[in-house]
C-alpha cells in the first residue's frame, strides 16, 4: 500500500515517528505470516517542500504531485495544542497549500486519516461535513463550536466514516497506525500490537478531565461545581438549574453545545471520575464508593464503569491501573 504522509510546519515529532515506526514494524513482521499482505510504502509530502517540526527538526518532503499515487493520505498532528491558537493556525493563509492537498485527495477518492490537532485541519477543509469524527478530548468544545456540521464523538479513540479515519489525542497516532494495518491484515495488526506491547483502548473517556471541559462555559462550569458539591445525592435537575440561576432548558442547551451530551450524562461522567479516583486511592468497599458518588449500589457503579470507561472496579484497584 502506498501512503502519502502530509507533513506540516509545527508537526508533532512523536506523531510522525509513531506512524512511521508502527508501519515499519509491521513491514518487518510480515514474513511471520503464512500469507503476508503487501508492504507499506511511505512518502512524506508537502506542497512547499521540507518542513520544520515542533522540536526544530527538518523533515524532507516532496510535493504531492511528485509522489506515487497514494492509496491513503495520512495527516499527523501539528500546530498549537490549545483551542484558540489552533483555530487560527488551521485557518491561516499559510495552511492553504495543505488544505488544498487534503481537498484534492478527498475529491480524487483517496481515503484520509488524521490524528489529534490535524482533525481540525480536515474539518477546516469541509471534508468532515456530515460525518462522525473524533479529536483530542480537551479540544472538543472548540471543535464543536467551529464545526457544527461534523458529528463529534470525542469519547472514541478512533472513528471510521466514509473515506475518513480520525484519531484522538497525540498518542492515538499509535491506534491510528494499527488501524491502517488492520484494514489489510487483522492478524498482522494483532502481531504488531503484541510486539509493541499495546493494549486495546477504544475510548478516551477515561483520560478526559470534566472540570477542564466545563471551564469553557460559565453555565456548564457552574453546573459542574454544583454536581461535585452534591455528588453523594441523587441528581435533581430542577434543583440544579435553580441553584446556578438557569432554566432547565438553558442548562440543557449549554451542556449540549459545549460537550455534546446531556446534563445527566455529564453528571455521570463526573461521578465516575470520582469513583475511579476513590477505587484507585482508597480501600473503601465498592458499595461504599458507589454511595459516595450518588449510586444506590455497587452493581450500578460497576455497570456504568464498564459501559462508559471500559474498566471494572477490580481493574482500577490493580497496581498500575
Amino acid at each position: 500500500m502506498k501512503i502519502s504522509v502530509l507533513v506540516t510546519d509545527g508537526l508533532f515529532d512523536s506523531g510522525l515517528a509513531t506512524v512511521v515506526d508502527v508501519l515499519q514494524m509491521a513491514n518487518e513482521l510480515r514474513a511471520e505470516l503464512p500469507q503476508p499482505p503487501p508492504p507499506w510504502e511511505l512518502t512524506r509530502v508537502n506542497p512547499n517542500g521540507p518542513i520544520r517540526t515542533a522540536s526544530g527538526h527538518t523533515i524532507e518532503a516532496v510535493p504531492p504531485t511528485d509522489a506515487p499515487d497514494p492509496d491513503l493520505l495520512v495527516v499527523p498532528g501539528a500546530g498549537p495544542k490549545q483551542p484558540e491558537p489552533l483555530l487560527s493556525w488551521v485557518a491561516a493563509p499559510q495552511r492553504q497549500p495543505e488544505r488544498d492537498t487534503i481537498q484534492q485527495a478527498h475529491t480524487a477518492g483517496i481515503p484520509l486519516a488524521a490524528a489529534c490537532t490535524s482533525t481540525f485541519l480536515l474539518a477546516e477543509t469541509g471534508v468532515l461535513d456530515g460525518l462522525t469524527a473524533t479529536t483530542s478530548w480537551w479540544l472538543a468544545p472548540a471543535f464543536r463550536r467551529r464545526y457544527p456540521q461534523v458529528t463529534l464523538d470525542e469519547s472514541h479513540m478512533l472513528t471510521h466514516a466514509e473515506g475518513v479515519t480520525t484519531a484522538g489525542a497525540a498518542m492515538a497516532h499509535l491506534d491510528l497506525a494499527l488501524s491502517l494495518i488492520r484494514r489489510t491484515s487483522p492478524a498482522l495488526a494483532d502481531l504488531t500490537a503484541r510486539y509493541l506491547v499495546v493494549d486495546d483502548r477504544p475510548t478516551q473517556a477515561g483520560y478526559a478531565i470534566p472540570s477542564h471541559l466545563a471551564r469553557t462555559d460559565p453555565t456548564v462550569g457552574a453546573f459542574e461545581r454544583w454536581i461535585r458539591e452534591h455528588i453523594d445525592q441523587p441528581l435533581k435537575m430542577p434543583e440544579a438549574a435553580r441553584a446556578i440561576g438557569a432554566s432547565e432548558r438553558t442548562l440543557q442547551r449549554a451542556v449540549d453545545r459545549v460537550l455534546g451530551i446531556s446534563p445527566l450524562r455529564f453528571a455521570q461522567t463526573i461521578r465516575l471520575e470520582q469513583a475511579a479516583h476513590l477505587l484507585r486511592t482508597t480501600d473503601l468497599p465498592t458499595e461504599a464508593v458507589a454511595r459516595r458518588v450518588g449510586y444506590e449500589n455497587a452493581s450500578t457503579l460497576t455497570t456504568l464503569l464498564r459501559q462508559r470507561l471500559g474498566i471494572t472496579p477490580g481493574r482500577l484497584r490493580s497496581p498500575g491501573a
